[in-house]
């Protein structure tokens, strides 16, 4: 048999058409065939060349384009052609706008800007890992936001929730025996939230904490004194930096998030 030429062809990139394709080609029992992928196929002209090309080989033409006046066209020359192809989109779009009663939107690389998105928040999420509390301070002049307050006030939950929004986020611990870090005066003030909490509920969390790490709760990290010096601690750096405080005392972390989005956006 003499070989044939597959061309999966897309107004985007054209994964989904070579790997239908390649689906489809791996039921028979052939060995010489070939897949090329023809990417960003968005005009008349691309659809000229293209069936100008396949026209002389022995040739199959695979196709995802989501513009239909394109799909009617390349549908259209194949056929004056004799060239065999296969609209995947079609049999699909067309039942589900009947159901919905709306028109797509036919815009071609809806898929990979899913994907774009998805991986960027991946990004985020592991670039909120990597710095999270303080463990490499270069990452505050990497991050779009950084947050900063005592032990336990929602700063790595916070961090991994914001990231879910696409948000690089490093967070860093203040402790009165520690200097903060020096990049916290590189970068903008609006780029640094600070989360403060009440004595009484931070008190609480904290014994909490201790318990779960099988401790004592009248160690001196719960005491009152000393989340009180804490707490007088990280409001002066707060007021040196200038930046925004969020009380999240009584918040969910999804609250707080809420709070720093809206100042963000404005």
């Amino acid at each position: 048999m003499e070989k044939i030429n597959i061309y999966a062809v897309s107004d985007s990139l054209g994964e989904t058409a070579e790997q239908v394709a390649k689906a489809v080609m791996r039921q028979f029992d052939i060995a010489d065939f070939d897949i090329k992928r023809v990417s960003y196929v968005n005009d008349k002209e691309a659809i000229d060349r293209l069936i100008e090309r396949a026209s002389k080989e022995n040739s199959f033409i695979v196709f995802t384009l989501v513009v239909e006046e394109l799909r009617d066209y390349l549908t259209k020359k194949a056929s004056e052609n004799n060239v065999g192809a296969v609209d995947i989109m079609t049999p699909v779009l067309l039942p589900l706008v009947k159901q919905l009663g709306i028109v797509p939107k036919q815009e071609p690389g809806l898929l990979r800007k899913m994907d774009e998105k998805y991986f960027k928040k991946v990004e985020a999420i592991e670039f909120a890992v990597k710095y999270d509390d303080g463990k490499d301070t270069r990452g505050i002049l990497l991050a779009d936001l950084v947050l900063i307050g005592v032990s336990r006030t929602s700063k790595t939950p916070l961090s991994m929730y914001l990231a879910y929004r696409n948000l690089k986020v490093a967070n860093i611990p203040l402790v009165p025996e520690v200097s903060p870090p020096e990049e916290l005066k590189i970068i903008p003030s609006e780029k640094i939230i600070g989360l403060t909490l009440n004595v009484e509920n931070l008190n609480k969390i904290r014994k909490e904490r201790l318990k779960a790490m099988g401790l004592k709760d009248t160690a001196n990290y719960a005491s009152n004194e000393r989340i009180l010096s804490e707490l007088k601690y990280a409001e002066k750096i707060m007021k040196d930096l200038k930046c925004k405080v969020v009380d999240t005392t009584n918040k969910s972390v999804e609250e707080t998030a809420a709070i720093i989005l809206d100042y963000i956006s404005e």
